[in-house]
């Protein structure tokens, strides 16, 4: 097997493969032709450079074609790609040349500062810096064969709690996203897909052109920061039938921009964290398409989806995928390895050096999150096994209280966490950003606890409510939850 050969060789050369928006206001449509020719002229670039079959080349490249490049000439090398989002600053990349030990690292012109202050100045590896107008100039290199544990690619857990991990994936996590763009991406020959995940989380690694690729589908890259109101506006101009965000977007964009129908847009879809009933409700009255939730990990990819052709359920993060086994352990999700085709090798330890193969280990696969399942079979997530607050006896989860309180008009963000009490062990503790920050008063603290009192059961309402500018969140968007528990000030 082979990604390069079998998906990017394969396709029609004429066929549409990458529409690639840049920061500069340009536009540049990509063939597969042209996306063929280009990695395999790259792949000879990182060959000649000594690059093999099993070394790890790291990117530091924003959403532009470059990098998308750059990972298909590691699948056709048989080398493997790290690839870093560019929020990551000297200490993240430290943290990552020192697990993986790359044997050269891609780097944006606009990051090469940073990646200097992680101490890699070019001795112990080459460093290619972008724009380089030699980059595509190698002999096109052979696609090499393949087998599905082969090393394939790294990414990064998000750090929630404790040091980021390097998740090692093999070969099979690329033939295997078809499961998940076939039954939740739902991309289709023809299509424009858009996954606005930023290059170098596991989202991206895996839907931004991996997924729509398998099914026919082009990708849409825009490399430029998040802005609600140019979101919607490229979304109509380009016409994109599939939009993939992350949960933080759908909410930003329902709060602080004006939606409106978008004939061409086909499917929604959102994973990383639980969806609020007021954002599906919105994104449903202005577009007509409800938002599919879906989950996964890093170490696992896409687990589990809102079915196709059924009722969306608030809440629900959907069913498992078709042949996924997935149960449920004292409250907790565990998956079987075995029926996981896109389950990873093993972790990074020391030097890069992996543990067998955690696949084929064949333990059950805890996942850390607690849900819960109807009579239906749609589980819905209630928080990390360690996010749960036990109150009074009660066990809390985090999300339907912020749910709660982001319905709110004067709630823009929330985030809900345990905080110590004599009494009851541990009481609900809300942290919320404000649409405006000067309404901020011991008064709107009371009508929020009220509001969450009407809205959930009386024992889940937010004892003690703080006011703060912004949640502290990792690189992608997920509230950092440990940070807020252990301290008890919020600047």
């Amino acid at each position: 097997m082979n990604f390069a050969r079998d998906v990017v060789d394969a396709a029609p050369p004429e066929r549409l493969a990458l529409v690639e928006l840049g920061r500069d206001g340009s536009r540049r449509a990509w063939s597969f032709g042209e996306v063929a020719d280009g990695a395999a002229r790259l792949a000879g670039t990182l060959a000649r450079h000594g690059v093999g079959r099993g070394d790890v080349v790291m990117t530091l490249i924003g959403n532009r074609s470059e990098w998308v490049l750059a990972l298909v000439a590691c699948f056709r090398l048989g080398a493997v790609a790290l690839p870093c989002t560019e929020q990551l600053r000297a200490k993240d990349l430290r943290l990552r040349l020192a697990a993986a030990r790359p044997a050269l690292v891609l780097v944006d012109e606009r990051n090469a500062a940073e990646l200097r202050a992680a101490g890699a100045d070019g001795t112990a590896f080459p460093i290619i810096e972008i724009p380089d107008p030699d980059l595509l100039a190698g002999d096109p290199a052979p696609a090499v064969e393949l087998a599905p544990g082969d090393p394939c690619l790294i990414t990064f857990t998000r750090g929630t709690s404790g040091e980021p991990k390097g998740v090692l994936h093999g070969q099979r996590y690329l033939a295997g996203q078809a499961l998940q763009a076939e039954h939740w991406l739902d991309a289709r020959p023809g299509d424009l897909v858009w996954c606005t995940a930023a290059s170098g989380w596991s989202k991206s690694a895996r839907n931004v052109f991996i997924a729509p690729w398998l099914r026919g589908a082009a990708a849409l890259l825009h490399d430029a920061r998040f802005d609600p109101a140019e979101r919607l506006e490229l979304l109509a101009r380009e016409e994109v039938a599939v939009l993939c965000m992350a949960p933080t977007e759908y909410r930003v964009i329902a709060k602080r921009a004006t939606l409106a129908p978008l004939p061409r847009l086909r499917g929604l879809v959102a994973a990383g964290e639980a969806l609020n009933p007021e954002v599906l409700r919105v994104w449903h009255e202005a577009t007509g398409i409800w938002i599919r939730d879906g989950y996964g990990q890093t170490e696992t990819g896409q687990l589990t989806g809102t079915p196709l052709g059924e009722p969306v359920r608030a809440g629900s993060m959907g069913r498992a995928l078709p042949g996924v086994a997935l149960r449920i352990e004292d409250g907790e999700l565990v998956a079987d390895p075995a029926t996981v085709p896109t389950f990873f090798l093993g972790y990074l330890g020391a030097e890069g050096a992996v543990e067998g193969d955690a696949a084929a280990a064949a333990e059950p696969w805890r996942t850390g999150d607690r849900v819960h399942e109807d009579d239906d079979g749609f589980l819905y997530f209630e928080g990390r096994t360690d996010d749960v607050i036990i109150s009074a006896g009660y066990r809390i989860g985090p999300f339907e209280v912020e749910s709660a309180l982001v319905a709110h008009p004067e709630v823009a963000e929330a985030a809900v966490v345990a905080a110590p009490d004599e009494e009851r062990g541990a009481i609900v503790r809300a942290v919320v950003v404000l649409r405006d920050p000067s309404a901020a008063s011991d008064e709107l603290a009371r009508a929020l606890q009220d509001h969450v009192r009407r809205e959930t059961a009386p024992y889940k309402y937010p004892r003690r409510v703080d006011f703060a500018l912004e949640l502290p969140k990792t690189a992608s968007g997920k509230v950092r939850r440990a940070l807020l528990r252990a301290s008890d000030a919020v600047a």
